[in-house]
């Protein structure tokens, strides 16, 4: 496969939002502008670090057209248009399409889940519905449902079904997939602290949270592992492997979004059902980026 959607490391954005819950989207552009600024290889916009499964459809649809306005072609913008429900799934495509989005990532469906068969259908209809890239993506500890090596083998066979974003922490499944896919399927990783073994296995590079704080570091060690050089990789992952792992010390994007107020952002607060973290926690989190020198740094 000669074209890559991105390389490197593409940021799971987060959506900050106003006091009455709705989105601020003068803060949602210094996000944008920022992470262009600092190196960033892609903007995903509406994942689960976005809160989409707290934003309407209506919202949902807004902020990623606003995405790629303010992007403007500088950088790919991808999409998460996934749902449980495989019509929704593509009406938020087909609008990120219209949008001028470059790709979509669509999630397993979550809570009614569904059988291996049901994925292949699933998936092969949401691509059938856009002539954009389909990145899947695979997170069971959220969704309950794992994309098996031998049904991305039977996706990736769909001329739009480009990506695969693993999130299933099981680096042995990430090996089978590669190979039983080979180059018909790009990966990249879920996970931070997992970007260098993932690189190492040909991962193109990782769809990160903590790229929100530190977009160019993450984006060198990915460089470095698309160089080969996973040994200064390695030396910049374990530097900043804390940091990275305090940003899943509570329910995804509780971390990250309370990081980003802490940093200068005004983010906000994460809808309900999240939740403010603890005290205990607020002080490790802030702490910690006291020791990465990264308190009010905008």
């Amino acid at each position: 496969m000669a074209d890559h959607i991105f390389t490197g490391s593409g940021v799971a954005l987060i959506t900050p939002t106003l006091s009455d819950g709705s989105v601020n989207y003068d803060v949602l552009g210094q996000l944008l502008e920022f992470q262009v600024e600092n190196g960033t290889d892609a903007i995903i916009i509406c994942g689960t670090t976005g809160e989409a499964a707290t934003l309407t459809e209506k919202e949902h649809c807004e902020v990623i057209a606003y995405a790629s306005e303010k992007i403007n072609g500088r950088i790919p913008v991808i999409a998460g248009t996934g749902s449980n429900d495989t019509k929704t799934a593509v009406m938020l495509s087909k609008s990120a399409q219209e949008s001028g989005c470059d790709a979509i990532l669509s999630v397993t469906p979550y809570y009614n889940k569904t059988s291996q068969s049901g994925l292949v259908k699933h998936f092969n209809v949401i691509a059938d519905s856009v002539d954009l890239p389909v990145i899947l993506y695979n997170v069971p500890s959220r969704t309950g449902c794992n994309i098996q090596p031998k049904t991305y083998a039977e996706l990736c066979k769909h001329p739009n079904i480009k990506a695969a974003k693993e999130a299933s922490g099981n680096i042995s499944q990430v090996a089978l997939i590669r190979s039983l896919c080979g180059d018909n399927l790009d990966i990249y990783s879920g996970n931070d602290d997992q970007t260098v073994p993932f690189m190492s296995l040909g991962a193109l590079g990782v769809i990160s949270v903590f790229a929100n704080i530190c977009p160019a570091e993450m984006h060198k060690i990915c460089q470095l592992c698309l160089e080969n050089n996973f040994a200064e990789a390695q030396k910049i992952h374990f530097h900043y492997l804390e940091l990275m792992n305090i940003m899943f010390s509570d329910v995804n994007p509780i971390p990250i979004k309370t990081a980003m107020n802490l940093f200068g952002f005004d983010a906000g607060e994460c809808k309900l059902p999240l939740v403010p973290m603890s005290v205990a926690g607020y002080h490790d989190l802030k702490d910690c980026l006291a020791k990465y020198d990264l308190l009010n740094k905008i």
